[in-house]
């Protein structure tokens, strides 16, 4: 997965760091749902993801705090989020930050 491409700041960050449960029937597609629901959702800015059956970390750039929010209502969210309490992780952390600064080089 690519570096998300993120506008200057101040934006915001949702971070989703995952233990895993090692069932994984339904997981990529759940997966790819959330991902393409957040695509179509306001304020949503990108995404970058790492992990393995162990540990995962997800971070979701937001342009509001507000947005982050909406997105965590959205009914289709609700029901995946459930199944992966019940189903996909043995533990979850959702963390929400707000980004001030940004800076990096591209090769």
């Amino acid at each position: 997965m690519a570096q998300a491409n993120t506008p200057q700041p101040p934006y915001y960050a949702a971070i989703f760091s995952s233990t895993h449960t090692g069932a994984h029937e339904d997981y990529d597609d759940d997966t790819e749902t959330i991902l393409e629901l957040a695509k179509q959702h306001p304020g949503f800015l990108g995404v970058e993801a790492t992990g393995d059956d162990d540990l995962s970390i997800a971070v979701s750039y937001w342009e509001s705090d507000e947005t982050i929010r909406a997105f965590k209502e959205l009914a289709e969210h609700l029901v995946i989020q459930k199944r992966g309490r019940e189903t996909y992780y043995k533990s979850y952390k959702v963390r929400v930050a707000k980004v001030e600064r940004d800076y990096g080089f591209n090769v």
